[in-house]
């Protein structure tokens, strides 16, 4: 299975689509999955401003992480005339009538940051398999022997796996040559950052508090982590990766409780997003957009149009980064920073 990855850089990619998206008056219509991490605020930003700034009509529904909700979301965006769809999904096939009605009235849909793996629909996201290769590098520069916890997003979000697949490319020689054991591994319902402080604290238990690092898939699940770990008087010193760059999470960074938050800008997901959906609800096809490749390296192994952001690692070296970039301001990402970290 041959698989192609462009990684963009958020400006070229937002000037890319930008010139794809001609049409005005159209009407997008989102289907977020739910707005219980903080990232999807920010991504719903970028989108509706881009998506307004082409001259469209932004709606939206939250399935507030239901499955079964969101197929009678999408059913609703469509009766109030969306001429394309943004969808990310809640469960990657329980999705599938979704797409089906779509494709039935003639609507493109963009699959957003989580795969549906439809030839019907174009896959926009971050390459995470690079995130999880950025999280298992930073984890393993702190600590190259020991005992590891990976704590996985939800089992029916395909980008868990994404992950784990990067994250295990960095670390299985290791592994393999007995330098890290893996003393537990779960994957976490919803991605809910008090399921994963639950997981972590039976991992704790199960090994009586013999943890060197943990490998944590996002930054809303980092901060459950190192709960538990504070909880036994460990937060600090062992390491700890998340991504999204949450604010909570760059802070922990500075602090010294989180090692590395795998920053994917998502003012620039959501910017393309609103860009690519208005240039299919103006006839483009999908193999046409600006930068779009063929990949097919889901499980299925569906050929599909897709496009691939660059996330970026950051750690106390580089704080500055996302502070410089107006993510954060240098006052809440370096509140109580120890001392040494970039930017603060």
């Amino acid at each position: 299975m041959k698989r192609y990855i462009l990684a963009l850089a958020g400006a070229a990619l937002a000037m890319s689509v930008s010139g794809a998206a001609m049409a005005a008056g159209k009407t997008i219509g989102v289907s977020w999955s739910n707005f219980q991490e903080e990232r999807w605020k920010t991504d719903e930003a970028a989108m509706k401003a881009a998506i307004e700034a082409n001259g469209d009509k932004y709606i939206s529904a939250d399935a507030q992480a239901s499955a079964a909700k969101q197929l009678t979301d999408v059913e609703s965006l469509i009766a109030q005339g969306a001429n394309a769809l943004v969808i990310l999904s809640v469960d990657k096939d329980a999705v599938g009538p979704a797409i089906d009605k779509a494709a039935a009235e003639g609507i493109p849909v963009v699959g957003y940051d989580r795969l549906i793996e439809d030839n019907r629909a174009f896959y926009l996201t971050f390459d995470n398999q690079e995130v999880g290769r950025m999280q298992a590098r930073a984890v393993f520069a702190v600590k190259p022997e020991g005992n590891y916890a990976f704590i996985k997003g939800d089992k029916g979000d395909p980008n868990a796996d994404f992950l784990f697949a990067g994250i295990m490319e960095i670390l299985k020689d290791a592994m393999d040559a007995g330098k890290i054991k893996n003393v537990g591994e779960s994957y976490t319902d919803g991605w809910k950052p008090d399921n994963a402080q639950k997981n972590m604290e039976q991992i704790l238990t199960a090994n009586n508090n013999k943890v060197d690092a943990v490998v944590s898939e996002n930054d809303g699940m980092a901060g459950g982590v190192v709960a538990a770990l504070a909880a036994q008087g460990m937060a600090g010193s062992v390491p700890v990766s998340g991504q999204d760059g949450d604010h909570a999470a760059l802070n922990r960074v500075a602090r010294g409780t989180q090692t590395v938050s795998v920053w994917k800008d998502a003012r620039e997901l959501g910017k393309a997003a609103g860009n690519i959906a208005a240039a299919l609800a103006d006839g483009t096809a999908m193999e046409a957009v600006d930068g779009a490749v063929k990949w097919s390296g889901g499980a299925k192994g569906v050929e599909m149009n897709a496009m691939f952001l660059k996330p970026v690692p950051i750690t106390k070296d580089n704080l500055g980064v996302v502070i410089d970039a107006g993510w954060i301001s240098k006052e809440k990402a370096c509140e109580g920073a120890m001392a040494g970290v970039n930017g603060c």
